[in-house]
């Protein structure tokens, strides 16, 4: 799936941190932990837990945080739909991989099992 230019600069200039609240508010009107999220994001990215503090209260664009990033081997197993795209089908590798991050902690909101989020084998 090709997203336009627009688009992706869009993504890229996100600030981690203006997501990131909505991500903690998403999980937690659901039931899950900040833990639990923390977990998420380290698999997906390779922070720690103080990393993804650290960033969420910095002012790095996403094109910063990925570029930082350790992805995940299995985060090509990440698949599905989210904000109508579809992951696999997204063709720039930024969006693609804010994508995975979204997909993640929506997985989490919805009370998926933790070894099925992070595609445990």
């Amino acid at each position: 799936m090709t997203t336009t230019p627009e688009h992706d600069q869009r993504i890229a200039d996100m600030k981690f941190a203006s997501v990131y609240p909505h991500y903690v508010t998403k999980v937690e009107k659901k039931g899950r932990t900040l833990d639990e999220l923390h977990q998420v994001i380290s698999w997906l990215t390779g922070f720690d837990e103080a990393k993804v503090r650290s960033l969420a209260d910095s002012d790095v664009t996403f094109e910063q945080f990925f570029a930082e990033a350790t992805l995940n081997p299995n985060a090509s197993l990440i698949k599905g739909v989210i904000c109508g795209y579809r992951i696999e089908d997204i063709e720039t590798p930024l969006t693609r991989q804010v994508r995975y991050l979204d997909k993640l902690v929506d997985e989490l909101a919805k009370g998926r099992k933790m070894e099925k989020i992070l595609r445990a084998s």
